[in-house]
């Protein structure tokens, strides 16, 4: 089972409590067209038919039910009590304030397609929900916690959170999708008695174990999976139900189909009621009508019985034999003995640290113990939940053998926090700094004559080199083995290359070029008029294989001359394609996003070769898929440093100046500086919410579009990208510049139209096309899809119709990645992107650049895109990565153990033992007087425990006034100890943990 966990904001005049009533009582749900922020216009969505909502109260470890109809619910989405109306706490009323976060449990498919085949799977399928919600919100309970003090820096434990649970049985195009939504209210009761808000950052963070639990849970649970085998059905390696798998893709090309019709329903519903939008109850009737759609026979209108012939139906024409019986069959489990726990615990580590790439290789414990899990769920094994528990403490503890501990073993850490590295990063990070400082031999540099002839032969006339360009050409053709040209977008990078090529050429020495992708080798090769290659073809025309060991983990290894090449079976002779030899100058260009693994390798041939390396590009620009920083290690001890400043791509040169202040600010004051100079200028647009911030992204692309002009939109998550796309592609239907005539699926089953702007990814040798190149659909055939260049209309490609449902989606807007490289005409940054994302956005567009920030005034946006700036420092060395886990600790909040004196945690554990005994007090008050209601005279002893309470509760109130007064002291001598060692932290080096090191390289 996988799912999201999505905050739902407030909004502007409570619109999210609004949002939330339609959500819940009105229209269907389509939980996987996800979005980032959960009150936009979901009117259509939830289930018409409910007349209230379940709330489970999670209180001290247990669960109790209620029932809230249509105002309960709004009251308590709205953080007040759903009975009496009282507030919660302090009430926040900004727009973008939290008001619940909606977690989903969303399993594959297959299992839908199961329970509406088979009423036992139904019941089954429905229970292991019940079962996995139980676990999910006591989870929730006991592990998550709400902010004290000043700062928020003490953690509180939760004694009381409330969840609603929404149930759902199909998508909005009416595919089976049995899925359930979990809102978890952000006010929640501390054990000190109080109510506040939920650490969302630590429930955001705490998902991923979520998600490991709804895995473990459907591939291990003995009920349901004994339920599968008695029908004949088994679970495949990927999780799938496997006899059922293959009806999933074409069932969601019929959404597809279903799709199209309902926006066509849609556009004329429009047609017919200009400025209005249909109601819930007319999106039903669209929804039901775009079902019907070409189906003969079939009623507009269908009910439950009917729709569930129509899904029959609609799998019979996939698979006649698909609805047959199954006869039982046998479960070949493994038992808990036969478990390899360290295989498992290598796997939870490769999890860990894949996810780990965007943060300089650190994870969290949440990492750890979700890889554990998974690779617990995969492992073939069914078990008690209870049983598991054990096995998976055990990956756990060897798992953290196989890391580095960044913060030494802190005591107090929060589980969020990323502190740990996996070993075999760390030590490729160690290795490849010793590598390079081997290779750093310093040497001559070619003349600024040699420069000047040279740049004569290959520059059309009126183009001439500025100063840092003339630098950067003599050092490539010079003779330091380690050279590095570092320079913002439009620096004129590639300009330079063609010159420093001709002057090697004149010395009668060799310029390889190399990039991270084919993409990016095929633009440096026609720019610089040269052939170009990937770097992966070079190291692997040098014998170096890659590929992934038993627990995942990426595996480099390299070939002698004279042995069998396992992925060919030919014998390897030796470099064929790239030979190099002393003197040749390898360039990597786009160096930014060479990953650790690749350079080492490089660096291994430049040894052994006598070749240079010139490493140019940007390490602050979009980075690798795996580990970053090899870039800035190389820089770091090259013997021949360029960096270029002037920038050649912008209509405005003082522009231009700001770009460079942009790119690496010296402090928050410089980057706040910059971000005013944007405001000033106009560029820094500030909006309400994330549904403003996306309309605004929107309007852009139809506005440069419509000058027949490209535009950049640029997004902080792949969600938000494809939130965008799905709306500039449905507006495109609307004004009729799409049509619905035939439509193709593509990944992530997205509608693809014929004028669709698309990105594939991933490089084709049978069809030439590129990762990360995007084209314009032209004809969509049986055969395929007949795509151009947006650069070049008679660049033509045709791809097959399952390379797009694997590899092709829509690319109006995406992330950095998606953009790097790329230049158009203007450029939208969206809100939430790091440095890199702002930057790299912000440097795409030649005549126009803007920032959107979610902010209420324009101070309040000017800060947040200086944030933005600061965000996402890249960590090259361990020392860095340790400074960053101990900066994330300090922002953190901490038990109150680690957080404050001894006064206050000798108070703080007499308050949580008085609110326990209070409640106790509570509950025993009210039993006697249930039981002696209606009693003559009552029972004596009733009024001796409300005396005792009135005393206890005195004492628990002062008490609580003396907690706050112990607490404010404590911080404000916190506050000052924080700024008078401050300086010292920043002066003195941090003492970076052990690494042992190994050669990843094996030969």
């Amino acid at each position: 089972m996988r799912g999201g966990l999505e905050r739902w904001k407030r909004g502007v005049g409570s619109q999210g409590v609004r949002q939330a009533l339609a959500y819940a009582f009105q229209g269907s749900c389509d939980s996987h067209l996800r979005t980032t922020v959960g009150v936009e216009a979901l009117a259509a969505y939830g289930d018409a038919d409910r007349a209230g909502v379940t709330r489970y109260v999670v209180e001290g470890g247990s669960i109790r039910t209620d029932a809230l109809d249509e105002q309960q619910l709004r009251r308590w989405v709205d953080r007040r009590d759903p009975v009496t109306d009282e507030r919660r706490g302090r009430d926040l009323t900004s727009p973008d304030a939290d008001l619940i976060l909606d977690g989903t449990i969303n399993a594959p498919k297959s299992y839908s397609i199961a329970a509406m085949m088979n009423p036992d799977l139904a019941c089954e399928f429905e229970t292991l929900q019940d079962r996995l919600r139980d676990r999910i919100i006591m989870t929730w309970q006991s592990e998550l916690n709400a902010r004290r003090g000043a700062g928020g820096r003490i953690r509180e434990s939760l004694y009381r959170i409330e969840v609603v649970e929404l149930q759902h049985r199909r998508s909005r195009a009416l595919d089976p999708h049995i899925h359930r939504h979990l809102w978890l209210n952000v006010k929640v009761l501390g054990e000190d008695g109080k109510w506040s808000n939920v650490d969302s950052r630590v429930a955001m963070k705490m998902e991923t174990v979520i998600n490991a639990e709804g895995e473990l849970a459907a591939r291990t649970d003995p009920q349901w999976v004994n339920a599968l085998a008695r029908h004949g059905f088994t679970i495949d390696a990927d999780g799938e139900i496997a006899e059922l798998a293959h009806a999933v893709r074409p069932l969601s090309r019929r959404s597809t189909q279903i799709e199209s019709n309902r926006a066509v329903l849609l556009a004329a519903w429009r047609s017919d009621h200009p400025g209005l939008e249909p109601s819930p109850d007319e999106l039903h009737r669209i929804d039901r009508l775009a079902w019907a759609k070409a189906r003969p026979n079939k009623p507009g209108e269908v009910d439950e019985a009917a729709w569930e012939q129509l899904i029959a139906d609609e799998l019979v024409a996939i698979d006649s034999t698909i609805l047959r019986e199954r006869g039982a069959v046998a479960l070949p489990s493994a038992t808990l003995d036969e478990l390899d726990l360290g295989l498992l615990a290598a796997r939870a580590v490769v999890e860990a640290d894949a996810r780990s790439a965007s943060c300089g290789g650190r994870f969290s414990l949440f990492d750890i113990r979700a890889g554990a899990t998974r690779a617990v769920a995969a492992s073939g094994v069914v078990a008690p939940r209870g049983d598991l528990q054990g096995v998976i403490d055990d990956v756990i503890d060897r798992a953290l053998e196989q890391t580095v501990d960044l913060l030494d073993g802190e005591p107090g850490r929060p589980a969020h926090i990323k502190g740990y590295m996996a070993s075999a990063t760390a030590a490729a990070k160690v290795e490849l700094a010793a590598r390079f400082d081997a290779l750093a031999l310093a040497g001559d540099r070619a003349s600024e004559g040699e420069i000047a002839d040279a740049a004569a032969t290959v520059l059309s006339d009126g183009i001439e080199l500025e100063e840092r360009q003339v630098e950067a050409a003599a050092a490539i053709a010079g003779t330091d083995r380690l050279v590095s040209v570092t320079g913002p977008a439009g620096a004129g990078k590639t300009t330079m290359l063609r010159v420093a090529r001709a002057a090697l050429a004149h010395r009668g020495r060799r310029l390889v070029v190399v990039a991270p992708t084919k993409k990016a080798a095929s633009v440096a090769g026609r720019e610089i008029g040269t052939s170009a290659s990937s770097l992966h073809a070079l190291l692997g025309d040098h014998g170096f294989r890659w590929g992934r060991d038993a627990a995942g983990a990426e595996t480099w290894t390299r070939l002698e001359v004279g042995q069998i090449d396992p992925v060919t079976g030919i014998v390897y002779e030796g470099p064929k394609r790239y030979p190099l030899v002393a003197g040749d100058r390898i360039v990597v260009d786009e160096a930014g996003m060479v990953d650790l693994h690749a350079a080492n390798a490089l660096a291994a041939i430049a040894a052994e070769s006598g070749a240079g390396i010139a490493m140019v590009g940007d390490h602050l620009q979009a980075r690798p898929v795996g580990h970053s920083g090899a870039m800035a290690t190389m820089t770091r001890r090259a013997t021949a440093v360029v960096e270029l400043t002037a920038i050649h791509r912008f209509t405005d040169p003082e522009y231009a100046a700001l770009t460079l202040r942009m790119r690496e600010p010296a402090s928050k004051d410089a980057a706040l500086a910059v971000a005013t100079e944007l405001a000033d200028r106009g560029l820094v647009h500030h909006v309400s919410d994330h549904v403003q911030a996306r309309d605004v992204m929107v309007e852009s692309y139809f506005r440069w579009a419509a000058g027949h002009r490209r535009v950049a939109l640029v997004t902080s998550t792949n969600e938000e990208a494809d939130a965008i796309n799905e709306a500039i592609q449905q507006r495109r239907v609307e004004h009729g510049e799409l049509p619905l005539a035939r439509i193709a699926v593509g990944q992530g089953e997205q509608r693809l139209l014929e004028g669709d702007v698309v990105q594939t990814r991933r490089n084709d040798r049978a069809t030439g096309v590129e990762n990360r190149a995007v084209w314009v659909v032209g004809r969509i055939t049986p055969a395929g899809l007949e795509l151009a260049s947006v650069s070049d209309a008679v660049d033509t490609r045709v791809v097959s119709h399952e390379y797009a449902a694997d590899h092709v989606h829509l690319a109006y807007a995406s992330t950095v990645h998606g953009i790097q490289g790329e230049t158009t005409d203007a450029s939208i940054v969206g809100p939430g992107v790091d440095a890199s994302g702002l930057y790299v956005g912000m440097t795409r567009g030649r005549a126009h650049n803007e920032a959107i920030a979610i902010a209420r005034t324009d101070a309040a946006a000017t800060d947040q895109i200086a944030e933005s700036m600061m965000r996402g420092i890249p960590e090259v060395s361990i020392d860095d990565s340790v400074r960053a886990a101990r900066s994330e600790l300090g922002r953190a909040a901490r038990p109150v153990e680690h957080a404050v004196g001894e006064d206050l945690r000798q108070l703080n554990e007499w308050m949580r033992t008085a609110r326990r005994t209070l409640l106790s007090l509570d509950s025993r008050i009210a039993a006697q007087d249930a039981g002696a209601h209606g009693r003559a005279g009552g029972d004596a002893s009733g009024g001796d425990l409300v005396e005792v309470r009135g005393v206890l509760r005195a004492r628990y109130e002062s008490a609580s006034q003396r907690h706050e007064d112990l607490l404010q002291q404590y911080l404000e001598t916190e506050r000052g100890a924080v700024a008078r060692g401050h300086a010292e932290d920043v002066a003195t080096p941090v003492a970076a943990p052990e690494v042992r090191t190994r050669s990843v390289m094996g030969r």
